[in-house]
C-alpha cells in the first residue's frame, strides 16, 4: 500500500477532485487545511521587497491549501493520479499542487 499525499493549492478544484475520486471508487480520503512555508514567511514580510525571491510566484489571494491523504494500493495510485491530472492539469506549473506517495509499512483500521 501507498499513502498518496496531495497538497492542493487550487482549492476551488477540491470538490471536482473528490467527485472524480468517488467516480473511480476511491474513498476514505482525509483532508486538512494547510499553509506552505513560503506563504507563511511572506505573510510576515508584507512591506519588504520580494523581487527576485521565490515569493514572486505566490497567489496573494490564496490564504491556504488543502492537503489530502489517501491510503491506496498500486492500481488505485495510478487511477488517483489520472483523476488528479484530469482535474488539475499540469501540476509542474507553480501554485497548482504537489503530489507524492510513501510506502505504508504497517496499518490498522484501513479497509482495503
Amino acid at each position: 500500500m501507498q499513502l498518496l499525499v496531495l497538497v492542493l493549492n487550487q482549492v476551488e478544484k477540491l470538490e471536482d477532485l473528490l467527485k472524480g475520486f468517488i467516480n473511480k471508487g476511491i474513498t476514505g480520503a482525509t483532508i486538512i487545511n494547510s499553509t506552505g512555508m513560503i506563504r507563511e514567511l511572506a505573510s510576515h514580510m508584507e512591506h519588504q521587497p520580494i523581487f527576485g525571491s521565490p515569493w514572486i510566484n505566490i497567489d496573494p489571494d490564496r490564504k491556504e491549501s488543502r492537503t489530502i491523504f489517501i491510503a491506496l494500493n498500486a492500481k488505485e495510485v495510478e487511477t488517483a493520479r489520472a483523476v488528479i491530472h484530469e482535474v488539475i492539469g499540469d501540476i509542474s506549473k507553480p501554485d497548482t499542487a504537489v503530489l507524492f506517495t510513501v510506502p505504508i509499512i504497517y496499518s490498522e483500521g484501513i479497509e482495503k
